[in-house]
């Protein structure tokens, strides 16, 4: 990855593990985009940091951290860099994403899902997607690990979503575009309302699509879609 020194993002680590500190050091340095300005040990030290500086675009934040955790800490700045939540623990995922992180990366992080992360900051589209096979959904106070080759489809449902997993249904909150845009390629939307997973689809018919036990409508708009989709 090359870049112009003018478009260096520039970097604070703010974990309390020396290990994990050295493998983001080690990552950012391969990275020639990136720029370490700081490694803070905790929050307290981070806040200070910035409080004296002005120089910083991207917050490398594991959340649990001993005194105030990273997802604390952050809602507690007024204007905060882009971040991207680092940690050990995946039941962690969906409040990082509540408070439009860049990206979620579960440790031991590989460089390859490193690079897919700078590369999500450098096209500034915060994701709902944690890792490529499967996502992580509150639905109240629950988290569920939901795999997406699991999920019969997505259904637009005011604020929030419905995702279809075999036999229960998960309502999360999310609006129904921003959900869809970060589904697996095998995902084809059919309906304003609605996307399908394409290999759970039983048969076509019209304008409707049987898939496992439900029918889908398709409208008007996405049909040449789901033709193509289809290679029809």
């Amino acid at each position: 990855m090359s870049t112009n020194k003018d478009k260096h993002i520039r970097c604070l680590i703010i974990d309390d593990e020396i290990s994990s500190q050295r493998v983001l050091q080690h990552f950012i340095k391969d990275t020639e985009v990136l720029e370490l300005k700081q490694v803070c040990n905790n929050s307290s030290e981070a806040y200070k940091y910035l409080q004296l500086q002005d120089d910083v675009d991207l917050l490398f934040l594991d959340i649990n951290m001993p005194q105030q955790s990273g997802l604390d800490f952050y809602k507690s700045l007024q204007h905060p860099p882009a971040v991207i939540f680092t940690t050990a623990y995946p039941q962690y995922a969906v409040e990082g994403f509540e408070v439009n992180a860049i990206d979620y990366l579960l440790k031991p992080i590989a460089y390859d899902r490193f690079l897919k992360a700078i590369h999500k900051v450098l096209n500034n589209t915060p994701q709902k997607e944690i890792l490529d096979d499967f996502v992580i959904l509150k639905e109240n106070k629950v988290l569920h690990k939901v795999f997406f080759k699991d999920i019969q489809y997505i259904e637009a449902y005011g604020d929030y979503v419905k995702v279809m997993v075999e036999k229960k249904v998960i309502i999360t909150h999310s609006t129904f575009s921003k959900f869809i845009e970060n589904l697996p390629d095998y995902f084809v939307r059919t309906h304003k309302s609605f996307s399908i997973n394409l290999s759970r689809l039983n048969h076509l018919s019209g304008n409707k699509i049987m898939l496992d036990s439900h029918t889908i409508p398709i409208g008007q708009t996405y049909k040449a879609n789901v033709l193509k989709a289809l290679n029809l």
